[in-house]
């Protein structure tokens, strides 16, 4: 990780601020402090910020600002940005392992029992680095080295909404009924994504997420 981030352009209407090449909670506090940042001292032109694990993309308005002028003022911002300095929700979170279709095969892949792997994975605190592939799909990091595995050679179908999923150190609560290559390793009732309510997504970037278990009932 540099001391400064780098800065892209995207096109003739957006930059990309990056700040390393990995999935580090570190690095990702820094992304989430300039977001915060810009939102609370928006430069002229801005548009909107899309956060994700190690970068930051700032959309703008070429009529209003230049590429040159919005890349000063993020940097100036992400210089002055303390990482850390606006703590993020905590949240837990219910999950059952009653519907986990695939615990049986990471517990044998990972040389664990069953309860073994509920209690490691119950154990992890979860942070939300960023939202991305379907709405509502906050991905996490935090899942411990011991569920570590890669994803499915090819992806399931039938999977509903609340599945709780894992691949390597991230881990994602399911928005929609769709395929995943990811192990399904419990399900929650907590409604994550809520399209028409005034916040249609629970988590922010930044947020922390502990996992509870629900009665086997």
């Amino acid at each position: 990780m540099t001391d400064m981030p780098v800065v892209r352009a995207v096109g003739d209407s957006a930059l990309l601020i990056d700040f390393g090449e990995r999935i580090d909670k570190a690095i990702n506090a820094r992304v989430v402090a300039l977001d915060r940042a810009l939102a609370a001292s928006p430069p002229p032109g801005l548009i909107e910020t899309v956060p994700a694990y190690c970068s930051l993309l700032i959309e703008y308005d070429p009529l209003v600002t230049t590429q040159a002028e919005l890349a000063s003022a993020a940097m100036a911002l992400a210089q002055t940005a303390r990482a850390g300095t606006v703590a993020g929700r905590e949240h837990v979170v219910p999950i059952s392992f009653v519907d986990a279709p695939d615990l049986a095969r990471v517990a044998e892949q990972t040389g664990l029992s069953p309860a073994a792997a509920i209690s490691a994975f119950l154990a992890g605190c979860y942070r939300v680095f960023m939202y991305g592939f379907a709405p509502g799909y906050a991905y996490m990091g935090g899942v411990p080295p011991a569920l570590h595995l890669p994803r499915k050679p090819v992806a399931e179908r039938g999977h509903p909404v609340g599945s709780v999923i894992i691949a390597g150190p991230q881990c994602l609560i399911t928005t929609l009924p769709m395929p995943t290559g990811w192990w399904v390793i419990g399900r929650t009732p907590l409604m994550v994504l809520d399209p028409l309510g005034e916040r249609p997504f629970r988590f922010d970037p930044g947020d922390t997420i502990r996992f509870e278990r629900m009665p086997p009932e």
